[in-house]
């Protein structure tokens, strides 16, 4: 039974958003196309290509368009 490391989630601030996946930080090889994530309910996210956890900072506040 093999087990799979466990990557931390990034931690996004508000000027971050809006938050998409590739993040400026994965190396190019990784890439897929871009997905925006929607962190509005429940202050967190996946996304649906490489399942890369996203997650706000404590006492980050989404501010309404």
């Amino acid at each position: 039974m093999s087990v799979k490391p466990s990557i931390p989630p990034v931690e996004l601030q508000a000027s971050d958003l809006p938050a998409h996946c590739p993040n400026p930080a994965m190396p190019l090889w990784s890439s897929h196309p871009r997905v925006y994530l929607d962190l509005s309910h429940g202050g967190s996210a996946t996304c649906s290509y490489c399942g890369t956890v996203y997650t706000l900072a404590p006492g980050t506040v989404l501010k309404a368009h």
